[in-house]
């Protein structure tokens, strides 16, 4: 079976090209994390929502024009790789692009759920073009389900990026509630993390540090996350200094996910908004990683005081040591 839709969209063929290519463009109505080898026999990687991975390869490229890749799931559908196509067009008119979306070699079951998750990305992408505001966060990857260390550091990624998209450059050199580091200082904080956490999994990792904030994260992030997804939380990682589970890494990188998304709204005045399913699982797995021993080599202050109605954000922002308001 096939899904078939046209939508219109008021840009360019080129940019519109852009926006179903280009990982920071995909980013704003489709996926969480986006790795894209734009060839012929080139691959993707695409985190569509945390825990779900969308990847094939490019038959064909006509830019401005067309693009054909292979479509399947790594896990879940039953899709295996090369098995379903799709196909986009792309038809300049008067007031912009008409896109055109086929997506072959589907049977019936798998057809309806395509129709759903296409109706649903393609009216994002729309959003993305006719809205001030964009397409905004995409509830569909606010609450992985099932959710585990990976799909909830997938969660958190999120969270991050929206936050980092909104920094300006006059946020650069704000105080953040992460004691003694500036939000540029912060950002190169979290680099450093992501560059050596990746490191020690396998990820291959490029770091563009003139890129904006949060293409530059999105850069590390992709790589390491998706090196963790390949490995698994069995066993242990060597990480240079000590050899550690590898359930508390993953531990560790949620908590630099989340909790510093946290902080960079602080310095930049943003609310920061998360589902009560991502926090209250970072919260668990804070209390496994920070350890007495931890707190007390430095890396974190002592347990801040929190209101007894306090939600899990603010019991985890209150446990790795910043003060919550009460």
């Amino acid at each position: 079976m096939t899904f078939d839709k046209t939508i219109h969209l008021p840009v360019g063929a080129d940019e519109a090209f852009a926006l179903i290519t280009e990982p920071e463009r995909l980013r704003r109505w489709q996926a969480v994390a986006a790795r894209v080898d734009l060839r012929i026999g080139g691959e993707y990687r695409w985190t569509v929502t945390p825990g779900h991975h969308a990847a094939g390869t490019f038959q064909e490229i006509e830019p401005g024009k067309r693009i054909v890749f292979t479509w399947s799931w790594e896990a879940g559908m039953d899709l295996a790789p090369g098995t379903s196509t799709v196909t986009i067009t792309l038809e300049p008119d008067a007031e912009g692009t008409t896109l055109r979306l086929c997506h072959e070699g589907l049977n019936p079951e798998q057809a309806a759920a395509h129709a759903e998750g296409w109706n649903h990305y393609l009216d994002r992408l729309i959003a993305a073009t006719t809205s001030a505001a964009g397409a905004g966060p995409d509830e569909w990857s606010a609450a992985p389900d099932p959710i585990d260390h990976i799909s909830s550091a997938e969660a958190s990624l999120a969270v991050l990026l929206g936050v980092l998209r909104k920094l300006t450059p006059e946020d650069r050199e704000k105080a953040t509630p992460c004691e003694d580091f500036t939000a540029h200082e912060l950002l190169e904080h979290l680099a450093g993390s992501l560059k050596h956490i990746g490191g020690a999994l396998g990820a291959d990792l490029t770091d563009d540090a003139g890129a904006a904030p949060e293409v530059r994260i999105a850069g590390l992030a992709q790589p390491t996350l998706e090196a963790f997804t390949r490995r698994g939380v069995e066993g242990s990682v060597d990480m240079g200094f000590a050899e550690l589970p590898a359930t508390v890494v993953a531990g560790i990188i949620n908590l630099e996910l989340l909790v510093h998304a946290w902080d960079f709204a602080k310095a930049s005045g943003q609310e920061l908004v998360v589902s009560d399913v991502v926090t209250d699982y970072v919260e668990g797995l804070a209390q496994l990683t920070i350890s007495d021993q931890v707190r007390n080599g430095g890396s974190f202050a002592a347990v801040q005081p929190v209101a007894e109605t306090a939600g899990s954000l603010e019991r985890l922002i209150a446990f790795t040591g910043r003060s919550v308001a009460v």
